[in-house]
């Protein structure tokens, strides 16, 4: 029952939303600015070919650039890990990276990488990173000290005792940064796109601004906001399935 309560839920947030939407486009304001829910699926219906070829250029890039955070955020991290003299170096380098504005580094890195794919991922890559890194380093860093005295009377060596205490005392850590690497993950290549592209869901939605087609304009904001929220589920379900020693005491309410 509660699975099916959890499944219906999305479900009637979603038909309440369109239901506040279609209110609001019936106290007059122009379809040029809001276009009606009706309008919206048509636009999707009738572009779906061409919607569709951009979803998945725009999904690609997102891909690329997830697996690609996710590699530099465990290298980084495992590395901080086994050189506290590499790390007094690299952590202040990984505050700088992300307090510099990304919208900032977009016109950098269409303008060295060019318009294609790799400006798009190495951006989504950029965004992804620090959170893998600084929870995985941190779930790393935190292992129960019980944990590796009782691995040392053992006589695990250093790769026995990374892979058997420190890896899956971290893995919970790792699993909290994946999520919100896959919740950000689509930021770096949106803006990349605007910034300049000649493909993916934000160049349908700067083309389809520049006229005055809002109703392309929400038809890709929808595909890209369905993207992320399967994303961010998958993710979810797998570092679930990953992780299922560990309690949720969430399910226990």
């Amino acid at each position: 029952m509660s699975r099916l309560r959890n499944g219906i839920r999305p479900l009637i947030i979603f038909i309440g939303l369109l239901l506040i939407w279609y209110a609001v486009t019936l106290t007059g304001i122009p379809n040029y600015l809001l276009p009606t829910p009706a309008t919206v699926a048509e636009a999707l219906w009738k572009g779906r070919d061409y919607l569709g070829y951009h979803f998945l250029v725009t999904l690609s890039e997102i891909a690329m650039g997830l697996c690609c955070g996710l590699l530099l955020g465990m290298i980084l991290a495992l590395t901080m890990m086994f050189s506290p003299r590499l790390q007094q170096w690299l952590m202040p380098v990984l505050i700088i990276s992300q307090a510099i504005p990304v919208f900032a580094l977009a016109p950098l890195l269409v303008l060295w990488l060019g318009f294609g794919v790799a400006s798009k991922v190495v951006m989504a890559t950029l965004i992804i990173f620090f959170p893998v890194t600084a929870s995985f380093f941190d779930g790393l860093r935190r292992t129960e000290p019980g944990w590796l005295e009782l691995a040392k009377t053992m006589n695990a060596g250093g790769l026995a005792e990374l892979r058997h205490v420190r890896l899956m005392a971290a893995l919970p850590s790792f699993g909290s940064g994946l999520r919100v690497a896959a919740a950000v993950a689509p930021i770096g290549a949106i803006i990349g796109e605007w910034v300049g592209s000649s493909s993916g869901l934000g160049y349908v939605m700067l083309n389809a601004n520049a006229r005055v087609q809002t109703e392309v304009c929400f038809a890709a904001l929808f595909l890209l906001a369905l993207m992320a929220i399967v994303l961010v589920q998958l993710v979810d379900l797998s570092v679930r399935k990953l992780l299922y020693w560990v309690p949720d005491s969430s399910q226990t309410r």
